[in-house]
């Protein structure tokens, strides 16, 4: 641990960063399209912000508008691992990110967007792409189609990917070697393991057994098949059910229409001050692909909260999951914490329009919680956007029977649907990666 923070402090002292707010008129390379009043790029390419229209009856209110993040190409989040006496290593990049609240986070070996690793910047090779593209020497071990913020996101996704070699590469300047088992201990730093990293660590299992983290002492498997309340075929039941049951209807408006949203030359807003803002920045970078751009970014109105509910059933940890509709998701719902939401947007309602189990999980005492760490959401987009990220074992003593939303699984068998593609979103995935490293404190609990 303590030659990683050598490390890493070296990292920040050898490259220059500078992030300055920028009014989006004043964007180099973005511009506002005639007519629709769209933040694009002069290239077509990289991502768009526009206007959306939403219907359902799955969330409230039913019928809203909203600017989002139009991003249709597909990128590659991907981390080479390599295995010496019986340990897995992972190949990590110290990043810069503009919108990082500290800038430089922990992230994969390659984070990169179509536009980027195709150099439409014009900028340097992205390090390492050639080990997750057609030629590469490893073997892929895990490799999935996973969405992101759908709140934030229209219909975005990225390809997670884990691929192993044999031999240990060359390491590159901003890259390290690190142990699995260090890395379940720096997913307790706040703010330090980027969001691509723990949504790609979240098919560790799949790569390396059930324990990747190599936790000492662990009596049993949490990602086993201990008994559950639920089979998995009763799962993908309850999940059929709930994109039977709902209805979501979207479509791209102009952005010039999105409702009650306002723009001036600075920013987008909206009048009430909650939700997010879409703001400018201009970017310096001594170690990225270019040394300096402008982009727009959606910044979050306060910290946002996202959270499981767990209990033991039959000796084993459970999770609360829930089936939750998102603006911008692939399929009317996906497989998602308890809890996602940002508190400050209920400042004032009754409690009967605060989120379920919201106040459950900010209300819970210390010693009920498994995980209880700060993070950044994606800061390539996203601008000082952190979660909290709580895991609250509330007690054998919590009633099993909750709302049709809702539903308890393993922590196995919800890690088992990250195999596949719009089942489990970023957050519940983010979050299964911070447990991974509890697995021992999971397996006392289970008895």
């Amino acid at each position: 641990m303590s030659e990683f923070f050598t490390w890493w402090e070296q990292r920040r002292r050898d490259n220059a960063y500078h992030v300055a707010r920028t009014p989006l008129d004043q964007l180099d390379g973005w511009m506002f399209e005639p007519g629709t009043g769209n933040l694009v790029h002069r290239s077509g390419k990289f991502f768009s912000v526009q206007g959306l229209e939403v219907r359902t009856d799955h969330r409230q209110p039913p019928v809203w508008r909203q600017p989002i993040l139009v991003q249709p190409e597909i990128g590659i989040l991907g981390i080479v691992v390599t295995v010496r006496d019986g340990q897995p290593y992972c190949l990590m990049q110290a990043k810069m990110e503009p919108g990082n609240i500290n800038l430089l986070q922990l992230s994969p070996t390659v984070q990169a967007t179509r536009s980027n690793y195709t150099r439409v910047h014009r900028g340097n090779p992205v390090p390492y792409l050639e080990q997750f593209v057609e030629g590469r020497r490893g073997r892929v071990v895990f490799d999935a189609l996973q969405s992101e913020q759908g709140s934030w996101f229209m219909h975005k996704r990225n390809r997670n990917m884990i691929v192993q070699v044999t031999d240990a590469l060359p390491v590159r300047e901003d890259f390290c070697w690190l142990s699995l088992d260090l890395l379940g201990q720096l997913l307790s730093v706040d703010n330090l393991v980027n969001m691509d990293a723990r949504t790609v660590l979240s098919g560790m299992p799949f790569a390396f057994g059930p324990d990747p983290y190599g936790r000492p002492g662990a009596t049993r498997d949490p990602y086993g098949s201990e008994p559950a309340l639920h089979s998995v075929e009763q799962l993908l039941s309850w999940f059929t059910e709930a994109k039977a049951r709902y209805f979501l209807e979207r479509r791209l408006v102009p952005l010039r229409e999105a409702g009650q949203w306002r723009r001036d030359a600075d920013r987008i807003y909206h009048p009430s001050g909650r939700h997010f803002e879409v703001i400018g920045v201009d970017v310096q970078a001594s170690n990225r692909e270019v040394a300096q751009w402008s982009q727009p970014m959606l910044a979050p109105c306060d910290r946002g909260v996202i959270g499981f509910v767990g209990r033991t059933i039959n000796g084993v940890f459970h999770l609360l999951v829930q089936a939750r509709t998102e603006a911008g998701t692939q399929d009317i719902v996906e497989m998602a914490p308890t809890v996602t939401c940002i508190p400050a947007n209920y400042d004032g309602c009754p409690p009967s329009e605060r989120p379920p189990y919201l106040d459950l999980i900010l209300d819970a005492p210390p010693e009920r919680r498994i995980v209880d760490v700060v993070h950044s959401e994606e800061g390539g987009r996203f601008y000082h956007a952190e979660n909290r990220y709580v895991v609250v074992d509330v007690g054998e003593d919590f009633d099993l029977e909750q709302p049709p939303d809702f539903i308890w699984m393993t922590v196995g068998q919800l890690t088992g649907f990250v195999r596949y593609g719009n089942y489990v979103n970023v957050a519940a995935r983010c979050l299964l990666t911070c447990m991974a490293s509890k697995a021992t404190q999971l397996a006392a609990i289970g008895g």
